[in-house]
C-alpha cells in the first residue's frame, strides 16, 4: 500500500501541476525517487533519473498505536466467525523537493504542491477513483520542521539545503488478514448444568 499511496499522490500531483498557466513544464515533472541519490554524482547509479525534477521522497514511517485496535479482530465468515490480528495503522512522512534549476521555478513548483494539498487534503476512492480500492481514506498535512530537525534531515540526505516541504499523509492500513482462529457461532450456554439458555 505504501507504494501505491506514492504513486497516487505523485500522478495527482503531476496533473494538477499540467493546469497551472504560471508554470513553465516542459520535460519538468514530479518524479518519485529517493532525496538522498538527487546529490550522486554518478547519474547512472540513480534508478529514477532527477536532474532537473521536483522529488517526493519517502523520509519516515511510523505506526499510529493510538488508532490501532489492540485486541484480535472478530469477522463473520460464512456459517461462523474468525479471529485476525488487527491491522497496522501507518503514517507516511514525505518530502518534496525542488531539483530545479531555477530558484524562480522551484519556488513557483514548491507554491504549487502546497496550493495543491491545502484545497485537497482528502482523498477517498469514491472523490478519486484513482485511489486503490483497498485505501479506505487518505488525509494529508503539512509537516514543519524547526532548524535543528531540517539540519539533522539534510545531514542525512548527504546534501545541502534545497527548497521544498514536509507533508504526513494519515492513515495507511498493512493487513495480511491472515487467520488466527474460528469456530461457529455460539447457540446455546450452559449454566451450572441445569439446562441450555439460548442465545440471542
Amino acid at each position: 500500500m505504501i507504494d501505491l499511496t506514492l504513486k497516487f499522490l505523485t500522478d495527482e500531483i503531476n496533473q494538477y501541476l499540467l493546469q497551472q498557466p504560471n508554470l513553465v513544464i516542459g520535460d519538468l515533472s514530479l518524479v518519485l525517487g529517493n532525496a538522498s541519490r538527487i546529490f550522486d554524482t554518478d547519474a547512472s547509479a540513480v534508478e529514477v533519473p532527477m536532474a532537473n525534477k521536483a522529488v517526493i521522497s519517502l523520509v519516515n514511517v511510523e505506526e499510529d498505536r493510538i488508532s490501532r485496535p489492540q485486541e484480535l479482530v472478530a469477522r463473520p465468515a460464512g456459517l461462523g466467525i474468525t479471529y485476525q490480528q488487527p491491522p497496522v495503522l501507518l503514517n507516511l512522512y514525505i518530502l518534496f523537493v525542488m531539483n530545479l534549476k531555477s530558484q524562480d521555478a522551484s519556488l513557483k513548483w514548491l507554491s504549487a504542491i502546497i496550493r495543491f494539498f491545502q484545497y485537497q487534503p482528502v482523498f477517498t476512492p469514491l472523490t478519486h477513483p484513482a485511489l486503490n480500492s483497498g485505501i479506505e481514506k487518505l488525509m494529508v498535512d503539512m509537516h514543519t520542521l524547526n532548524f535543528e530537525q531540517s539540519n539533522q534531515l539534510w545531514s542525512m540526505l548527504g546534501g545541502k539545503y534545497l527548497p521544498s516541504v514536509m507533508y504526513k499523509v494519515r492513515q495507511i492500513t498493512i493487513d495480511e488478514n491472515a487467520i488466527e482462529a474460528g469456530g461457529g457461532f455460539i447457540r446455546s450456554i450452559t449454566i451450572n448444568d441445569r439446562g441450555k439458555l439460548p442465545v440471542s
